[in-house]
């Protein structure tokens, strides 16, 4: 068996010093010309060499990787916030560490020890339990979907999204929309305070509302509900995207249309949502900008207050437009 190619085997190929290559491979910490540069890259090329991840580590402190826990790595939006994390990460030489929770307490407080053992430089937890254990987290720590006390926070502003998706539904003449909202314990979701809101700028009462699991599964119990409600309702904001998908089935089987029979707006804005038939009037989550800032706190170690970011409505079929 051929032994490893080594920095040296690099700087003879390339007729530079192996300071030099290390200035390549490490992008810095001084310049390097064009020239030497790419004959250093085309000596990676040929010889194959493979940086000693480990041993830059030692050298550094710095793992230059980060963990990332979702609550369910099936759910369309945290695999588009987790894509655009991952991508933001490589751009500052970082990778990500992606791994989900599943909505458990134990579970997340397990899966950021194991995180933390494996010595990242940077944690993401993307809506996690009211409580998670972070008490051995000595690495910056960037919660996103939540507000946590003493916690860098990204999320988009909900309770603004959520009474424009409301405003646009009363626009058009609706007088008793409906909410489909996800289990939130004793809080009081802000998706939930914006709909308040949204139909008291309209100068309209609460419609009846549902609290159900944010998934498919979810939306489809909360259409099976509302169909069989005696007032029902003409319109309905759901709170995400796959609560919307499994409500337009359920008032499919109800012999329901949509729009004609009943208006549906929803919060998130992933790619299903365009997809579905007829495509989705949704509130778009800003997730290229929040993996931007995610990123940057975790590469600066920045604390600071919690950013939160405008929404954007996205208008299509099915709210009647």
């Amino acid at each position: 068996m051929s032994s490893p190619v080594t920095r040296n085997d690099v700087a003879r190929y390339a007729g530079v010093s192996t300071a030099v290559v290390s200035y390549v491979v490490n992008d810095g910490p001084r310049a390097v010309s064009p020239q030497a540069r790419e004959r250093v890259l085309e000596a990676i090329r040929v010889l194959g060499y493979r940086p000693n991840a480990t041993a830059r580590a030692l050298r550094t402190g710095s793992t230059q990787t980060f963990g990332l826990i979702t609550p369910d790595g099936g759910n369309p939006l945290f695999a588009e916030l987790a894509k655009a994390i991952d991508k933001a990460a490589a751009e500052r030489g970082y990778v990500v560490l992606q791994t989900s929770a599943d909505g458990d307490p134990e579970t997340e407080r397990t899966k950021v020890a194991q995180l933390l053992a494996r010595q990242v430089s940077g944690l993401v937890l993307v809506t996690p339990t009211e409580a998670p254990d972070l008490s051995g987290a000595d690495v910056p720590v960037v919660v996103v979907n939540r507000l946590l006390p003493g916690v860098s926070s990204v999320s988009p502003r909900y309770r603004e999204g959520a009474r424009a998706a409301v405003e646009h539904l009363a626009g058009h003449g609706h007088t008793r929309i409906a909410l489909v909202i996800g289990e939130g314990g004793r809080r009081v979701p802000e998706r939930e305070r914006g709909w308040r809101e949204g139909l008291r700028a309209a100068g309209l009462p609460d419609g009846p509302a549902i609290r159900v699991g944010f998934r498919r599964e979810g939306g489809y119990l909360a259409g099976q509900w509302l169909v069989g409600l005696e007032e029902r309702p003409t319109a309905v904001f759901a709170s995400s995207d796959l609560q919307a998908i499994g409500l337009l089935r359920a008032l499919r089987e109800a012999g329901l249309r949509v729009p004609a029979d009943v208006a549906v707006v929803a919060f998130d804005g992933t790619p299903e949502a365009e997809y579905s038939w007829p495509p989705l009037t949704v509130v778009r989550q800003p997730v290229e900008r929040m993996a931007a800032e995610v990123v940057r706190q975790l590469v600066e170690g920045t604390v600071g207050e919690p950013t939160a970011y405008p929404t954007e409505l996205v208008v299509r079929k099915s709210c009647g437009c």
